[in-house]
Parts: structure tokens; C-alpha cells; sequence
């Protein structure tokens, strides 16, 4: 007699079943956020990157679901886990990099910063309003001659009397327009790597924007710049003096890339399944050509292995395991395979890969921009390979 088949049927959109390794929290928190995407970001995203926008309510709405610093706790955050987090920042960049990129920025690098290493009084006074959004923030590091070497930033902090006057330029700094609060790193005399609070409307502090981007264009990207500025002694973050400051938060930020460019990558790959099978070339849909499939069975591929990846590197750091050099790996090899699915994404739609009305081009303009910011492909490369052999290949 015949045994019934009670397998699930197989999800293209989740091959290995990954759903299933997830807790009901989890899946909660990643549905939310899903639906979120689908209501506010997808109808609209390809206008606000030809437009270069960010529509400033977009971050207002961010803040009601709770996402900002969502995975630090205490001050009134939510304390959520790693994975969840993760999966949020996942869907966020399946609608787009740049809204994942307001999300990271404001939690894992202005708040984080302050969580981490800023005194009880700066904490109490900032995390709760940037956790409800009434507060903006932004990170102040990479510098226009100062990117994969913080060391050598050129930013300085210097004591008059019982201020601080900070001189220098950061660039690349999302949010640094719109936020009301930047976490600046400056050398000091005796060499020290401290952090400093600047307020938006301080006297020789501005952001302009930077624009003419093809990259991250529903986003805001600013330089910041500081003539003579002067802040008090208790705008110092008191616990840090060393690069591990600054370093720190990167890593934080990184861990979202990890999850997000998964997103990028099924938003480019399910976008191509779909065109595949409605399609119509030599009276039959081009999924039904070797070549198509061969395309679909690879990126499925790299899309499963990346999740993997996220997943079980979002279970090390909630369970305290989790190094830096994890971190590397995991971004190294998401974002590198999320752009190999975008650009094979986009030659099975053809033309149609290279306009707005579908999201591939898009994504792959983003990801150009994720490869190399907080920390380039390179120096991720060379991070796990002194890890691998103890030998440091930096200098």
C-alpha cells in the first residue's frame, strides 16, 4: 500500500525551511516588520531613490514599531533579542538599504555608542527619546582621508579650559543632516581616541548633504564638519579612549549588514522567480530554460547559505559566543554572494532589470555601497585571515 507524502510542499522563498528554526517572538517581530515593508516602503521606494529622499515620516513610523536600539536594553528599550533583530534588519533591506541603514545607524551606532560607553546622565537623557524617535542620531568616524584607518583620523579634541574645541570633518554620515545628536570621534594632545556628544545648532558644527549619489539614494548621507566647536566636559563619553570605542559600535552595525544583505538579495531573487515564470520567450516561460534555472538554483543557493549564516551567527551573540572576527566572515561572504544574486537577478529580467519598476538595479546599486562601508570587503578579508593565521597583514 501506498505511504502518503506528508512532507510540506518545498517554499522557493525559504528552500532549507528556515522559518521553522525560529521562535514565535521571532517570527512575530520579522512579520511586523515584513508587513511594514510591504505597506509603507515597497509602493514608494523606487521614487524616493530617484528622487534621493528619505521621506522624514518614514523615520517617525520606524520609531512607532519599536525597531531603534530595539536590541539594547534598559532606559525603556525592548531588549529583543539578537536573531530578532537580525530578521528585522533583514526585512528592512528587503525594501531597501537605506531604510535598514537609518534603523542601524540610529540603534547600533548613535545609541549603541551612548549605551555602551556614554555616562548615566548622557544615557538617560538621549536613549529614551532616540528609542521614540524625538531624537535623531548619527556616527562620526570615517573621514575623507581617514576610512579603513580610523587610527589616523586627523579629527581633533582639544581641552580650553573646562570645554572641549573640536576641529576636523566626517564623511559619509548617514543621518548626519537630519539628527539632532552626533557621536563625533576626535584625537586628542596625548593621543587618546575619545567620543564626544555634538548637538545640532552647536556654533561651527553643520551637516550638509552630500548628493549626486547613484547608491543608497533613498537615504540621507552628509558630511559633517567642525570648526572651533565647542562642547562642555560632560558631552565626553567617560568610559572609552582608545579605538575600541569607535570599533565596538562598528561591529554592532555590522552584524545587521550580515542579515540585511540577505534581505537585498531574496527582494532580487524573488523579483526574478517571478518574472521567470511569466516571461514568454520562444512559446514558453524562460524558467523552463536550463540556463534560467541553473541562474534561479544558484542564487537559492547562496540565499540559503547566507540566512544559514546570519542565523546561527544571531544564536553566538545571544549566547555570548560571538567574536569579531564571526562578524567579518559572516559579512564578507552575505554581502559578496547578495551582489552575485542582484546581478543575476537582473539578467534574466533583461532591460527590465535596469528600471525602477522593478527592484533590482536598486539593490544593486545599494549593495555596491554596503560592500565597502563599515568596513570593506578587504579588510574584512584580512581580519578573518589574521584570525586564521595570526599573522596581522594591516602594516
Amino acid at each position: 500500500m501506498a505511504v502518503a507524502d506528508t512532507r510540506a510542499a518545498l517554499d522557493p522563498l525559504d528552500f532549507l525551511a528556515l522559518d521553522a528554526l525560529l521562535d514565535d517572538e521571532e517570527r512575530a517581530i520579522r512579520d511586523t516588520v515584513r508587513q511594514f515593508v510591504r505597506e509603507r516602503v515597497l509602493p514608494d521606494v523606487g521614487d524616493w531613490f530617484e528622487q534621493g529622499i528619505l521621506p522624514r515620516e518614514l523615520i517617525s513610523e520606524l520609531a512607532k514599531l519599536g525597531l531603534f536600539g530595539m536590541h539594547l536594553d534598559g532606559y525603556g528599550l525592548p531588549g529583543a533579542s539578537a536573531v530578532a533583530y537580525g530578521l528585522a534588519c533583514l526585512e528592512l533591506e528587503a525594501g531597501d538599504s537605506g531604510v535598514r541603514s537609518a534603523v542601524s545607524v540610529q540603534g547600533s551606532l548613535a545609541m549603541f555608542s551612548i549605551w555602551r560607553w556614554g555616562s548615566e546622565e548622557q544615557k538617560q537623557r538621549w536613549l529614551p527619546a532616540m528609542h521614540t524617535g524625538e531624537a535623531i542620531g548619527c556616527f562620526g568616524l570615517t573621514e575623507p582621508d581617514a576610512g579603513s584607518d580610523p587610527g589616523s583620523m586627523r579629527t581633533h579634541a582639544k581641552r580650553d579650559g573646562s570645554d572641549w574645541l573640536l576641529n576636523g570633518a566626517k564623511m559619509w554620515i548617514t543621518n548626519g543632516t537630519i539628527a539632532d545628536v552626533a557621536t563625533v570621534w576626535a584625537r586628542t594632545d596625548d593621543g587618546a581616541i575619545r567620543g564626544f556628544l555634538v548637538e545640532q545648532g552647536t556654533p561651527g558644527f553643520s551637516a550638509p548633504e552630500i548628493h549626486k549619489k547613484l547608491s543608497l539614494r533613498a537615504s540621507v548621507t552628509s558630511e559633517l564638519v567642525l570648526q572651533d566647536v565647542r562642547v562642555p566636559d560632560d558631552a565626553v563619553f567617560p568610559e572609552v579612549s582608545t579605538l575600541r570605542g569607535p570599533l565596538s559600535c562598528l561591529n554592532e552595525a555590522r552584524y545587521g549588514i550580515v542579515w540585511g544583505a540577505v534581505g537585498a538579495g531574496r527582494a532580487c531573487f524573488e523579483s526574478a522567480l517571478e518574472y521567470a515564470k511569466e516571461r514568454i520567450v520562444f512559446e514558453k516561460p524562460i524558467s523552463a530554460y536550463q540556463l534560467t534555472q541553473q541562474k534561479l538554483a544558484e542564487m537559492a543557493l547562496e540565499l540559503n547559505r547566507g540566512a544559514l549564516v546570519a542565523l546561527h551567527i544571531g544564536r553566538m551573540k545571544d549566547d555570548g559566543t560571538l567574536r569579531q572576527e564571526h562578524v567579518s566572515l559572516g559579512k564578507m561572504g552575505n554581502v559578496r554572494g547578495a551582489i552575485e544574486v542582484a546581478r543575476s537577478a537582473r539578467t534574466i529580467l533583461g532591460a527590465n532589470g535596469v528600471t525602477l519598476e522593478y527592484p533590482v538595479i536598486r539593490h544593486q546599486n545599494n549593495l555596491e555601497s554596503v560592500l565597502t562601508y563599515e568596513g570593506t570587503h578587504e579588510v574584512h578579508t584580512l581580519v578573518v585571515g589574521q584570525a586564521l593565521t595570526g599573522e596581522n597583514a594591516f602594516r
